[in-house]
């Protein structure tokens, strides 16, 4: 009979998951736990890049679109809540007499939860196949996209009577009259988003070890061969982006939960460009080291910016070239390594 193996993979999962739902509930104050909140969002976004960008080889520089979509929903909802039964008060400063009537469906955390799953599917598959069908890749990808999610900023910035414009949508108080601002909700709100991480995460791992897995790579690797054998890539790597799409949605929509805003800063080209770090500094092969580059470069952000003020983005950017210099494969190669050395021969 064969004892049961843990595979590095499947300890790198494990030990996760442990970190997330025990270690830093136990190590940290309610401050940073709020804060390990934040940047657990981005961890969807970093899962999504992991999917499209590491395995099927598509560099999205305008994920922030579809974390902005998430955000923004949410924002609505719980915006107008707060506000009920008057109007949001930007629109007021603004003179918006009459909701508009796009923010309608808002007034409903079903077709909230709906604007969240299925607008970025709307969005992001017609657009990606159309692209991939006249065989656009690579950095003509990056640009198109990274240009999109300036667009949208602007957008977003120049309708302040609609979306808040630069100042975003904020000051929310419950969620279906349930409170999300004390440290108690927060704390709440924390394990949801750890445990739909952990879900999320697995559900990745899972699709990546089957054979459309194996196709993903295939195409990243020599896309003209799979296409020879008959596979419509267009079509595949439409459908790989927008599930890359909907998770960016999902970790916008946590975002706003977590933090109490969202604003069009977080879906330009910085945010987004930004993202794609979390995505490397994990390691871009690794589900697992998506989350850990998304709580990594988080916390170092963080502690860069309250120990250094005035240097702070060179460190950061220092760290980034070290990291990748030593770590090709980012901290989920490095983990890997130590975890394969420790399997008996």
């Amino acid at each position: 009979m064969n004892a049961f193996k843990i595979t590095p993979e499947l300890a790198a999962h494990l030990a996760m998951a442990l970190l997330l739902l025990f270690v830093l509930p136990a190590v940290l104050d309610p401050f940073w736990m709020s804060n390990a909140g934040k940047y657990l969002s981005f961890a969807f976004v970093a899962i999504g890049l992991v999917l499209a960008w590491g395995h099927c080889g598509i560099l999205s520089l305008g994920q922030g679109i579809f974390f902005g979509i998430g955000g923004y929903a949410m924002a609505m909802f719980l915006k107008l809540e707060a506000s009920a039964p008057n109007l949001p008060d930007f629109m007021e400063w603004s003179s918006v007499e009459v909701l508009p009537l796009w923010w309608e469906p808002s007034r409903y955390f079903t077709f909230t939860l709906m604007e969240i799953f299925l607008l970025p599917i709307v969005v992001a598959f017609p657009f990606a196949y159309a692209i991939f069908r006249k065989r656009v890749s690579g950095v003509y990808f990056a640009i198109v996209s990274i240009a999109l999610a300036m667009t949208m900023t602007v957008l977003i910035i120049g309708q302040q009577g609609d979306t808040g414009g630069a100042n975003g949508i904020t000051d929310f108080k419950t969620l279906l009259g349930m409170d999300i601002i004390s440290e108690e909700a927060r704390r709440r709100i924390y394990y949801l988003e750890s445990g739909l991480v952990i879900v999320v995460a697995i559900l990745a791992a899972l699709l990546l070890h089957t054979r459309f897995g194996k196709i993903l790579i295939a195409i990243r690797d020599r896309e003209d061969r799979v296409r020879f054998s008959g596979y419509d890539t267009a079509m595949v790597k439409a459908f790989v982006f927008t599930v890359a799409a909907v998770l960016s949605s999902m970790g916008g929509a946590m975002y706003t939960l977590q933090v109490g805003l969202m604003s069009p800063t977080l879906v330009g080209s910085v945010a987004s460009v930004e993202m794609v770090i979390f995505a490397a500094m994990g390691g871009r092969l690794s589900v697992t080291g998506a989350i850990l580059g998304a709580l990594a470069v988080g916390f170092m952000k963080s502690w860069f910016s309250e120990q250094f003020p005035q240097t702070w983005l060179f460190l950061l950017g220092l760290m980034f070239i070290v990291a990748v210099g030593l770590l090709p494969n980012g901290l989920a190669g490095g983990l890997h390594r130590i975890f394969s050395r420790k399997e008996p021969a």
